[in-house]
């Protein structure tokens, strides 16, 4: 990548982050090429479509692809930079233990097409240590190159670790607009990100090491995870209590340095359901509240299983409405999702009684298989179901008007519907939390 030269761009992986990355690059007059495991992905985005909800995304990449600047491709190709933005899920033993195999792949085939001036920036949340491990991988595959941080002369290739900050539904304008922390293996590799990031990002670009950059990513999250876990843990104690939570943290940030966040059924998502973990993974004897708060985010998921199960049964052939499946409002992302985890729960236990309304599916997941619980729409649910479960905010549960529910028993997690809470005679209506 020489001068003003617009570099050619390799980002692997395309999805919920990769797709918008790689677009926005290319907005930026960067050829980009995007590789995806899944064929499918790729001939969809070859004709100019999409794979997932995003605001605005659909128009930018159809525009991207009409000009010639993103194609995509299941092999990766030689690029001047290249991107890994792929999933860091868990290992499968039940510990909780990051699994980079899927950044260590993406590394390996890097590595078949690395040449000297490379840049190589990990965007993936990740486990502090990952970047160095990624420049070990390269060094063992390519002796030929030399690796920032194992040479005392200049490095062939920059190695950078920047991770993402954004919110599902304002992807596109955050991937612009946030601050971006860029971690290099050496302050020369982070000085050659910060010059690429440049090019597409008007936020401020902080440059650091990359150990430092995978640890703020994951803090950043864990901040999340405790503040929403003190939420949660507030309104089970509220319900032990008989209290309407809501109304106590209406009050409480009245106070002008308190600001309680608002209680949900969990915590879900592929970043802040995870990446706590990560940090406790690291230092599990030092990371208690960090363990604590996913420890309590994860019993509220049980919590209201519970009172949901509670409801349901002291209500015999009443037919229940899950409303929502996915993570948070307004999104198509079911990933780690409290919601689709107790509706789920409860369509095992109760069977055909149980319905699920989530305008962002066209069907339902996997784990309903079998159970008799259906999919209907909110109409539908609103004329037939005597039992309302609102376990996702979206906009279309918000602007329900009280008439149209007011036949029903509701068990409000999200605290949308403050009038129900507020119906004392019906049994469960004061169940809020």
């Amino acid at each position: 990548m020489r001068g003003e030269e617009k570099p050619e761009v390799c980002v692997i992986g395309l999805g919920y982050i990769g797709l918008p990355t790689a677009a926005i690059i290319a907005r930026a007059n960067c050829p980009v090429t995007g590789i995806d495991v899944s064929e499918a992905v790729v001939e969809t985005i070859n004709r100019g479509e999409i794979h997932i909800e995003e605001i605005d995304l659909d128009g930018l990449v159809r525009g991207v692809v009409q000009r010639g600047l993103l194609k995509a491709s299941t092999q990766v190709q030689p690029a001047d930079v290249f991107v890994i933005a792929v999933p860091t899920p868990f290992e499968k033993d039940g510990q909780h233990t990051p699994d980079i195999s899927y950044v260590m792949a993406a590394a390996t085939e890097i590595a078949g097409v690395l040449k000297k001036g490379d840049t190589v920036i990990l965007e993936s949340t990740s486990p502090v240590g990952t970047t160095d491990a990624m420049r070990d991988l390269f060094a063992g595959l390519r002796p030929d190159l030399k690796l920032p941080g194992l040479t005392n002369e200049t490095p062939d290739v920059a190695i950078a670790y920047c991770p993402e900050r954004v919110l599902p539904g304002r992807i596109l304008e955050e991937l612009t607009n946030n601050d971006r922390s860029i971690g290099g293996i050496t302050p020369r590799c982070a000085r050659k990100a910060l010059a690429f990031y440049k090019r597409f990002v008007r936020g401020t670009c902080v440059t650091t090491d990359a150990r430092s950059a995978e640890m703020c990513k994951l803090v950043e999250n864990a901040f999340r995870d405790v503040n929403i876990a003190f939420a949660n843990e507030l309104s089970m104690i509220a319900d032990h209590m008989g209290l309407d939570v809501w109304e106590v943290i209406r009050l409480a940030n009245r106070h002008p340095r308190v600001n309680v966040l608002q209680p949900g059924p969990g915590v879900g998502g592929h970043c802040i359901a995870v990446d706590p973990w990560f940090i406790v993974h690291g230092a599990p004897e030092q990371a208690k509240m960090v363990r604590a708060a996913r420890d309590t985010n994860d019993a509220k998921m049980h919590h209201v299983v519970a009172q949901a199960e509670k409801l349901i049964a002291d209500n015999p052939g009443v037919p229940v409405a899950c409303l929502g499946l996915a993570f948070k409002a307004n999104i198509d992302d079911f990933r780690e999702s409290p919601a689709r985890f107790v509706a789920g729960r409860l369509a095992r236990r109760f069977g055909e009684r149980v319905h699920v309304v989530e305008p962002y599916a066209a069907e339902l997941p996997t784990e309903f298989e079998g159970t008799g619980a259906a999919l209907i729409d909110l109409d539908t649910a609103l004329e037939t179901c005597g039992i309302l479960i609102v376990l996702v905010d979206h906009d279309i549960f918000r602007v329900v008007p009280s008439e149209e529910r007011s036949h029903a028993l509701i068990y409000d997690t999200r605290g949308i519907w403050p009038d129900a809470a507020a119906n004392v005679e019906r049994p469960g209506l004061r169940l809020a939390s």
